[in-house]
């Protein structure tokens, strides 16, 4: 997925036991959309404006599904039945469809095909708060149904906290935490995850003002050395701004990426 003159010079992408890299066009084509789906960030312009709602699910069906043009329309209209569109709407185009039903129509094009991986991209993030309930209840459901794992990048951490089993924390391109749901929202360690947990309301504390993280994101062109939130990390030290630490272990399945807990862990 990365354009040109973007390319990738070192490491690998594994999906069961294959790398992604080395895989040829063909393949390529096969596996997006028939082993791996998308939701994409902004369901307003994820359609085709130009094409029928059903035409748009069937093409992914008759690309990846051994069936004819035929067998392919109607499993179209099942898919919009599944996720709560009647099927008579399947003539209709995009711009004739508000914003919920618009990304109803992207995930029923996601999961037509039964994927072994769905990636949502900020699936909710252009929907007002009750039709994201919506989305996210019936993602979960069809997700259930259909044995199918998914990747959510998102930045609200509310969404991650009912969707999500393991969650890694993400930090100017790099992982700086990750661990299952307790781990992250009970027993965060990273100064980056402190602060955005900070920064967020709570119900069981009164306070006057929030606390934000100081500060702006760097420039992805031009990152500082060592850890790169050490420029506005409260706890940072010159050790910080020399050298990049490594992502540890500090307790099974629960790793940080911060000089304090390896410096910690070589004193044990």
């Amino acid at each position: 997925m990365v354009p040109e003159p973007g390319k990738i010079i070192k490491g690998s992408i594994e999906f069961e036991g294959e790398d992604i890299l080395k895989m040829s066009p063909a393949e390529l084509r096969a596996l997006r959309g028939g082993q791996i789906s998308m939701i994409f960030h902004d369901p307003m312009t994820a359609l085709n404006p130009v094409l029928t709602v059903e035409e748009q699910i069937a093409e992914m069906i008759y690309k990846h599904s051994n069936c004819t043009k035929r067998e392919s329309r109607e499993k179209a209209g099942k898919m919009l039945e599944m996720v709560g569109i009647s099927p008579s709407r399947g003539s209709e185009y995009p711009h004739q469809f508000s914003g919920g039903m618009k990304q109803r129509v992207i995930i029923a094009i996601a999961l037509s095909c039964s994927p072994a991986l769905l990636i949502a991209d900020e699936p909710t993030t252009a929907l007002d708060v009750t039709i994201q309930a919506q989305v996210l209840d019936m993602i979960k459901k069809l997700q259930s149904e259909m044995g199918t794992s998914m990747l959510l990048i998102t930045h609200d951490l509310g969404v991650v906290a009912e969707t999500c089993d393991k969650v890694a924390i993400m930090y100017a391109g790099e992982i700086v935490e990750r661990g299952t749901l307790e781990h992250i929202f009970n027993r965060y360690m990273h100064p980056y995850t402190e602060g955005l947990f900070n920064s967020l309301p709570r119900l069981d504390k009164d306070v006057e003002r929030l606390q934000p993280i100081e500060g702006l994101m760097p420039d992805p062109t031009d990152l500082p050395p060592g850890c790169k939130f050490h420029p506005r990390c409260p706890r940072a030290t010159k050790k910080c701004a020399e050298s990049l630490p490594e992502l540890i272990e500090v307790e099974p399945g629960h790793f940080v990426r911060c000089h304090l807990y390896s410096e910690r862990k070589g004193d044990c």
